[in-house]
């Protein structure tokens, strides 16, 4: 049996059940091809030049959240203020927060996780800089503050050069805060735009007299890419650990390279059209992100889950010639893993083909 990383293993949980009679629904994470998708991962960043900073809000884990620093990544991206703190309990210390925080109790905790942490945080407003530097006086810590940059995707961030590098400035002369560099997430498959945008604005930089230490990308659908990375130092990517069918579709990773699925039952045939499974909007993810159906079943890929409500999913299975029965266990692709991952309080891990155990999602619900 392939040995499982100490981090996976020192954390798994005991399950008095097998694969054949685990209840549904459930995730499953084939071990081994999450941890060969992280090695995979961490390989074309050194291969690049590029700093690893894994997003961990698509798995939300501890265990995996210690084996991508394990494996090299220098330090993690967290989504928000309750994923920090799970992390920096974990004894992570080099955090990234890629939202901004406002509101006094928030800004609270995190002048907590920035007195036992590296803490970097982004701003595109003199507001939210303000905002920072007031938690950071509180707690008597230090915050690096990178600026969120717009390059297309139509998200956060600043897209002016002089703005941009006005704000830098005055996070620069902020009591407190330390300018951290800049940050942005181009639309997929328009790096190259957002390449032009970050060169123009290290160039203004530059010209205001302020060095900047970090360049930040992320976006899994074009990490394997390489156009557009000139100026960039670091890469976000959260997804590759389990990769999922959104991905699929971009040809980003491979069936064999997806890690989890959802094992639910066929619970109902009311006709010869229709099966329902055990796995509603609260077990897959009402994403459709330009798919057809709620996630693709393994064993009946021409079945098309159409619809869901909170425990069911119903599935349209005419164009299989052998369709589910009653009873009849199966594996659904998610369309989004991270969201799925949210969903439950913990993984079921799959190795060498066996239930290993259960990994608890320390992060699930963090979501403020």
């Amino acid at each position: 049996m392939t040995e499982l990383p100490e981090a996976v293993r020192s954390r798994l949980q005991p399950v008095n059940r097998t694969l054949e009679t685990l209840e549904t629904p459930a995730v499953l994470i084939d071990a081994d091809v999450a941890d060969a998708n992280l090695r995979r991962w961490q390989e074309r960043c050194d291969a690049a030049g590029l700093v690893n900073r894994p997003h961990i809000k698509t798995h939300r884990s501890v265990a995996w959240a210690l084996r991508q620093v394990e494996l090299g990544a220098k330090g993690i991206t967290v989504q928000t203020v309750g994923e920090a703190e799970v992390m920096a309990d974990a004894g992570i210390r080099d955090l990234f927060l890629t939202t901004m925080t406002f509101g006094a109790a928030k800004l609270a905790r995190l002048g907590e996780v920035a007195k036992r942490t590296k803490l970097a945080v982004v701003a595109d407003s003199q507001e939210a800089v303000d905002a920072v530097a007031g938690a950071a006086k509180a707690a008597g810590a230090r915050i690096r503050v990178l600026v969120e940059i717009e390059s297309g995707a139509g998200r956060c961030g600043l897209a002016d050069p002089a703005d941009i590098a006005g704000l830098a400035k005055h996070i620069a002369a902020s009591e407190g805060l330390s300018f951290g560099g800049l940050m942005t997430y181009p639309a997929a498959g328009k790096r190259l735009q957002g390449e032009q945008v970050l060169q123009a604005t290290i160039e203004a930089c530059a010209a205001a007299g302020l060095d900047v230490p970090v360049v930040s990308s992320g976006g899994s659908p074009d990490m394997w890419k390489d156009d557009g990375l000139a100026p960039v130092t670091e890469y976000r990517a959260g997804t590759y650990i389990y990769n999922d069918r959104a991905l699929l579709s971009r040809d980003t990773a491979t069936p064999e390279q997806c890690a989890m699925t959802v094992l639910a039952t066929v619970v109902s045939r009311p006709t010869a059209e229709r099966a329902i499974i055990d796995a509603g909007s609260k077990a897959l993810t009402s994403d459709l992100l330009g798919l057809n159906g709620h996630g693709q079943i393994l064993e009946h890929p021409e079945a098309v889950i159409y619809a869901l409500n909170e425990e069911h999913g119903m599935v349209d299975v005419s164009g299989c010639a052998v369709p589910p029965k009653v009873g009849d266990r199966i594996h659904v692709l998610p369309n989004h893993t991270c969201v799925v991952t949210n969903l439950f309080d913990r993984m079921y891990v799959v190795n060498d083909g066996k239930l290993a155990g259960a990994l608890p999602v320390e992060a699930r619900g963090k979501s403020i």
